[in-house]
């Protein structure tokens, strides 16, 4: 008996999802809760698991589509059913397989099954579509059954079509591409712009004398790495410094809603880390209230499911403020723009030795980062921002102040 796979329950006010890809493909074998397809939302990405042990029958609705919550995306066999449909099908298989032999010398060649022609690669398509062609009167030699590009270019050189046609589409293919923009990439570019088009952004900059971070991680990493077993990275200090900036400037932690400025009285500081499929936001909850460590291994654990696809919508949504470090990639001054519906965040950059002027007149070399604070002036003065980024300023360049919160 055949089970229908859904799309799930999303998230608040998330309603439908992309297809981002079939993880098995049909008639496959997979056991219970092992994923089945991976669907992309407006913030996360997320797998959706077989029911039970079984095979999967048939694909509904394929990559790059969007659906629904509750919608159909394929069909799906349990276990007994399916070992039942495999048995018939060796069977069958057996008897094609002695007729196919006793007719032609060809072996491991099948015909393309009606399933797996909505999964057709894109020179394939393009070489089918432009020459009008029957797929079930070509010849497929692919795994699982799967037409190659190979075996329409032998069709085609059995019908004697002549093979500029194959050469124009791979011409084609090598000067452009057409790629339909992520549901996640959509959405990054809408709120992102939706922030430049509502609040009255302006950035403020500073510098900072990161000596003494350095100094303290050089000190201190191998007794913290081997107490923890994670590292002691910089965010962890402009965490912690931003808290304490935050507590003094009470309007950079706010968020105007309508007539209404909202102060928050939490801390819950979004870190944008990069993932493969875009920019992405997690947030370390209560900054206030947690250490070192604890900051360090939330990033760390952030930065792992980022890469694997597999936040949650929880672990990216209540941020009050967001940190952003563009330095990793070796930026020295960017314009960061604002997580809405948040007032303000913070850019990192990259550390540079820079000669500078210290108390005694001398010129020195340090290792200087540029910060930039970006905030909506609607609700920020000047002076409360530049007011903010000093007092960053001085707790990276004076560690001791930031356990004592002076």
């Amino acid at each position: 008996m055949s089970i229908e796979i859904k799309v799930p329950q999303l998230g608040e006010s998330v309603t439908e999802a992309t297809i981002s890809k079939w993880l098995k493909k049909i008639g496959e074998m997979v056991s219970a809760d092992e994923p089945l397809v991976e669907l992309e939302t407006d913030k996360v990405t997320l797998e959706v698991n077989a029911p039970s042990g079984g095979v999967l029958e048939k694909i509904i609705v394929p990559e790059g589509d969007d659906v629904a919550v509750g919608a159909v995306v394929a069909l799906f066999n349990d276990r007994s059913s399916a070992q039942e449909n495999r048995n018939n099908g060796l069977d069958n298989l057996e008897k094609e397989t002695v007729k196919e032999t006793a007719n032609t010398d060809t072996t491991n060649i099948t015909s393309v099954d009606n399933d797996n022609k909505s999964l057709l690669s894109p020179a394939v398509k393009i070489l089918v579509e432009e020459n009008n062609l029957n797929l079930d009167a070509i010849k497929s030699s692919g795994k699982g059954g799967r037409l190659t590009k190979s075996d329409v270019i032998k069709h085609l050189e059995n019908l004697k079509v002549p093979k500029k046609i194959e050469q124009s589409s791979q011409s084609s293919e090598a000067r452009e591409e057409r790629v339909k923009m992520s549901r996640l990439r959509r959405r990054i570019a809408d709120r992102l712009k939706e922030a430049q088009n509502t609040a009255a952004m302006l950035t403020t900059f500073n510098e900072v004398d990161m000596s003494a971070v350095i100094s303290a991680r050089k000190k201190f990493q191998d007794v913290f790495v081997e107490k923890n077993q994670i590292k002691l990275g910089f965010m962890s200090f402009f965490v912690k410094a931003s808290v304490i900036a935050l507590k003094e400037q009470p309007t950079i932690n706010a968020s105007l809603e309508g007539d209404e400025i909202v102060y928050k009285n939490h801390y819950d500081i979004g870190v944008a880390v990069s993932a493969p499929q875009g920019l992405v936001v997690p947030v370390v909850k209560d900054c206030d209230l947690k250490s070192f460590t604890e900051i360090e291994k939330n990033i760390f654990e952030y930065g792992i499911k980022a890469k694997e696809g597999k936040l949650m919508l929880e672990e990216m949504s209540g941020g009050t403020f967001t940190i952003s470090n563009g330095g990793i990639y070796g930026s020295m001054l960017s314009t960061p723009i604002i997580n809405t519906p948040q007032s303000a965040i913070l850019g990192m950059h990259n550390i540079v030795k820079r000669p500078v002027v210290d108390e005694k007149d001398d010129i020195v070399v340090k290792p200087i980062m540029y910060l930039a604070l970006s905030y909506d002036h609607r609700i920020i003065d000047g002076r409360e921002a530049v007011t903010f980024l000093v007092r960053i300023k001085e707790s990276l360049e004076n560690p001791e102040r930031m356990l004592y919160e002076i």
